[in-house]
């Protein structure tokens, strides 16, 4: 069976990569937020995933 390639995960799941879209589109649906909130938690906390969780639940 074939990797289904419209269902990706970032490369590391420990940091936010906001340059790449899929990445961008997987913590935006994980978080329930857009993507500006997002950018703007990224800028406030750096970009490890488990910071921006804690933020974003502010």
């Amino acid at each position: 069976m074939a990797d289904d390639k419209t269902l990706r995960s970032p490369q590391d799941s420990s940091r936010i990569a906001l340059g790449e879209d899929y990445e961008v589109e997987y913590w935006t649906n994980k978080f329930g937020v857009s993507r500006d909130e997002l950018a703007d938690a990224v800028k406030a906390v750096g970009n490890g995933a488990d910071a921006v969780g804690d933020y974003l639940k502010r």
